[in-house]
Order: structure tokens, then sequence, then C-alpha cells
């Protein structure tokens, strides 16, 4: 069976890069109430494993005896906790689990009674006293907690994270033991926290996944195949950590795809890695980039699309040329990708793409796009890219200093 997982959300057989971050949150299980890891966000770009590390989290609060609450930050996330999340748990510890009340007494033929017996722990409203109850349950058993976990945090999700961390912050001060983690996109995340959000979440421990050291891939990659019952040659497995960028998700792509080349083969060679390496660019083009692309402006996206003519990073005087833009115009729009994570400074002057192929994508997809170059890619000069005269006609003066925050999207 092929063992990775390049599926959202799925934990791969082997997690890697991220031991010193689940190393400080098990501490901070075991170090009680207090501790600065019982308030985590996680942010990150997309494949950069942030439900993998929910995953993670909840595992090893699992291993160190505390129950968990896993949740997305959909609508009705609070009604979902209180009646159906802390019911369920409470059920499943409470030793007085039902409760009987005596209904009636029967004489002839000798003494007896009915008794009607219903569930203690039926669906009732509360969150903050729900949790308190469970807490002290377990507190009673000796020992445990709670951990709550919710994904894809977002401002949308606003008044129901708001009523979550107010209730945190109320068990915090009375040292119960609770804990917290949410996982979003780094924008999503910055958003959220720049409104009225209860100050723990603004206060809790930060972990920004970034990508995974070369060595670290190598072993993602290899110990999977020949736990598997396979091999992989030195050459082949460094074409298929180079192929990665070091990018998470992209490790399960090249392994899954390195694997399907000749599954009947007993080893993985150079050929079949490199046919696993651009079956995976195809697929992350598909899974991420596009979609990636989509919460970006036409003006952003054809930012990009100039940076796509570069083999390498691009410089800033050469993008506002092809965008036919001035320099503090284009400067605007390098400040928001950098923010959003997209692109990042590569020195004076420069910038390049963050995310493994996406220079690739751009250049198969820009020329068809109506944010793109009208001409194919690289060879064009000076582009003709619709929506930027727009956009420029839309600003009410020069562009600002505010890192593009008052630019139109």
């Amino acid at each position: 069976m092929n063992p990775f997982t390049p599926t959202f959300g799925t934990s791969p057989p082997l997690l890697v890069g991220r031991d010193g971050d689940l190393a400080d949150f098990r501490e901070g299980l075991q170090g009680g109430p207090g501790s600065p890891e019982r308030a985590t966000l996680v942010t990150g770009l997309r494949g950069t494993g942030k439900t993998v590390m929910l995953n993670a989290y909840e595992d090893v609060a699992g291993e160190e005896g505390w129950l968990v609450i896993s949740e997305t930050a959909t609508p009705n996330l609070i009604d979902r906790i209180t009646h159906e999340h802390l019911p369920r748990l409470l059920s499943e510890i409470d030793p007085r689990q039902t409760e009987s009340h005596l209904t009636g007494v029967s004489l002839p033929g000798g003494f007896g009674a009915d008794r009607e017996v219903s569930a203690r722990h039926t669906p009732r409203p509360g969150l903050r006293s729900q949790l308190n109850l469970l807490t002290d349950l377990l507190a009673e058993r000796g020992g445990g907690g709670v951990l709550i976990t919710v994904d894809e945090v977002h401002r949308k999700g606003m008044n129901d994270l708001r009523e979550l961390g107010t209730t945190i912050q109320h068990a915090f001060r009375e040292r119960r033991n609770v804990a917290f983690v949410g996982a979003g996109l780094p924008s999503a995340v910055d958003d959220l926290l720049s409104d009225e959000v209860s100050t723990f979440l603004r206060r809790a421990d930060r972990r920004h996944l970034r990508t995974v050291r070369p060595e670290e891939v190598a072993a993602a990659i290899a110990v999977p195949i020949r736990e598997a019952g396979r091999d992989i040659t030195p050459d082949a497995l460094q074409t298929a950590v180079a192929g990665t960028g070091g990018y998470p998700f992209m490790i399960q792509l090249v392994g899954l795809h390195a694997w399907r080349a000749d599954s009947a083969a007993a080893t993985i060679d150079v050929d079949q890695a490199r046919r696993g390496v651009d079956q995976a660019r195809r697929k992350v083009g598909q899974l991420v980039h596009a979609s990636a692309l989509a919460d970006l402006s036409d003006v952003d996206r054809s930012f990009l699309a100039a940076m796509a003519h570069d083999d390498g990073p691009s410089r800033m005087a050469d993008i506002a040329t092809r965008l036919g833009v001035d320099a503090t115009y284009a400067g605007q729009y390098r400040l928001r990708l950098i923010a959003a994570e997209v692109i990042e400074p590569r020195g004076h002057g420069l910038v390049d793409f963050t995310l493994p192929g996406l220079r690739d994508y751009l250049r198969e997809h820009a020329a068809s796009s109506h944010w793109g170059p009208e001409a194919a890619l690289p060879p064009v000069e000076r582009p003709a890219l619709p929506g930027v005269d727009q956009e420029r006609r839309q600003l009410p003066g020069p562009p600002d200093n505010t890192g593009g925050r008052g630019l139109p999207r």
C-alpha cells in the first residue's frame, strides 16, 4: 500500500520538522495552568500542515490523559461545543451517568416500586458551566484536562470565537486544566486579532509553520518507503527532496507519485523520482496555487505574473517596468504580497515566490487568465495587464506608506 497521504488534514506517516513545537506543547500541558503553550495559534501557508499540527496536538493531549474537542470555525461553533461535544464527554466520564426517580409503589402480591431512569447529561445550554463541570469531574478523577482545537479561524467566526475566548479566559483565571489551539492562514489570523477579541487570543503563543529542512524531508520520504517494503536510491532520494522545496504538502505528493511511477519495482530510482516530482508539481498547482491566487486581487496576480518572467528572484525595477507603473506603486503591492506570504524579500530590491512551483504554474496559466500577460511568458517585456489602470484610477491619491492596507482589493 502506498504510504503517502497527500490529502488536506490527513496526518502523514512520519511527521517531521515539528518536534520542538510538540515538545513545547507537551511541557505546557504538564506544566499546569499558566503555561503559555496552553493558548496557541498555529499559522502557515496552505499546505504547510496546519490541520496536521492540530491532529498532532490532539494526539499529545490524548497521551497526557486529556480529553479533546476538535472543531472548525464554521457557523454554530459554540452551539456544537455546548450541545454536542461537552454532553458527550460528560456522559463518558461521570460515574453518575443516570439518575432515577421513584414514580410509584405497588403492594398486591408483595412490595414493589416503579422507578424512572433518565440520563443526567441531556443537552443543555451554558458553555462555561458545562466546561467547568467537565474539568471538575476530571479533577475528581485525579487529573487530565480539556483541549479545544479550532481549525480555519477567521473574522467570519468572530462572534463564536469571542465567546469561546472569553470562556477559556475565565477557565485560565480559575486555573482549570483547559487548553486551546487554533489554526489559520496568517492573513486570516492577523485580521482576526486586529478586531475586538479576547485578550487571551492576542496573547496566545504563535507558531508559524515554515518549510522543512532537507534532512528532515529525506527522512519523511525514505522512512515510509522502507517501512512499506520498498527502497529508494540515494540519487532518487536527493531528486525527490529537491523537488519538494521543503513544502510539507509537496513531501506527500512527491512521495505518492514517485511510489506510483512503477509500483512493481522493488526500488525507486531517479527516473521514477523525477516523474513523481513532475506529477506532484502539476497536482500542487490544482490543489494549492489556484486557491492561493483566488484570494488575491487582479493587480496582485498581475504582479506575480510579472515575476514569473524570471527564472529566479525578480528585481522590483523589472516588475514595475513590466506592469507599466512607477516603483512606489509597485512597492505597495510588494508589501501586500509579502504580508500574504506569497512572496518574500531576497536581498535589496529582490523578491521571490514562497510557494514551490508557483512560478511554473503562473507560466502555464497566466497567458490564458484575464489578469495575466497577453503573450506567453517569459519573452514579454511590458505585457498589457488589464486591471492595473483601473485600480490606479480608484486610488484617492499617491500610494501611502501603510503596507497596502488602504489599497483596493
